[in-house]
């Protein structure tokens, strides 16, 4: 596994032996992260269900200035770090370990604000939904955010969630992409394309 453009273009990741976690597929991240174009480069950027930090990690490599990762697992915590340290990011970069929404209760105490959110949550389990109802009460989306989550193609969202509206979906295989923006008063959010 490898970052896909940007400054860190072609540097490779650490990922674990397994299926305890399942990687972003390249094809899937280069399409994603040609759908949010600049987006991609926001000031803020938060990565949830994080894993190896592909996600976030590819963000930073586009000019976000700043990405938090959220991973519950003490061993994929321990090769985010060492994936961070060794691309020389890690600067840039806030680790927190535990499970999403304790983190999100923290982050919304502390008053964080994100212009970019990606969720890849463990398939089939309904967590991409539940999710995006937590994000959609807006407390830690800035007011111009995007939301991306990932999930399996079977799985049904919701086409809004609090402040967010569905811009576009896709899916890539097995994979399941949607794209939510949060929807002013003025109307629906803008159509997202790829580049």
């Amino acid at each position: 596994m490898q970052v896909i453009a940007g400054e860190l273009r072609g540097r490779r990741l650490h990922a674990p032996r397994g299926r305890a976690v399942r990687p972003t597929l390249g094809r899937v991240r280069e399409a994603v992260f040609s759908i949010l174009g600049a987006r991609a480069a926001g000031p803020r950027v938060l990565d949830l269900y994080a894993g190896t930090g592909a996600l976030g990690i590819e963000a930073l490599s586009r000019g976000a200035e700043q990405t938090t990762f959220v991973e519950r697992s003490r061993n994929h915590i321990e090769l985010l770090r060492r994936n961070l340290e060794e691309l020389g990011v890690a600067g840039r970069a806030e680790v927190r370990q535990g499970e999403v929404d304790r983190a999100l209760v923290r982050l919304e105490t502390e008053g964080r604000r994100y212009d970019l959110v990606l969720a890849d949550p463990p398939y089939g389990r309904g967590l991409a939904e539940s999710l995006l109802t937590r994000l959609g009460a807006g407390a830690i989306l800035d007011e111009e955010a995007v939301v991306f989550v990932e999930c399996g193609k079977g799985e049904a969202l919701p086409e809004r969630a609090g402040v967010l509206a569905r811009m576009t979906e896709r899916v890539y295989g097995e994979t399941k992409a949607a794209f939510y923006r949060v929807e002013h008063a003025t109307g629906a959010p803008d159509e997202m394309k790829e580049a």
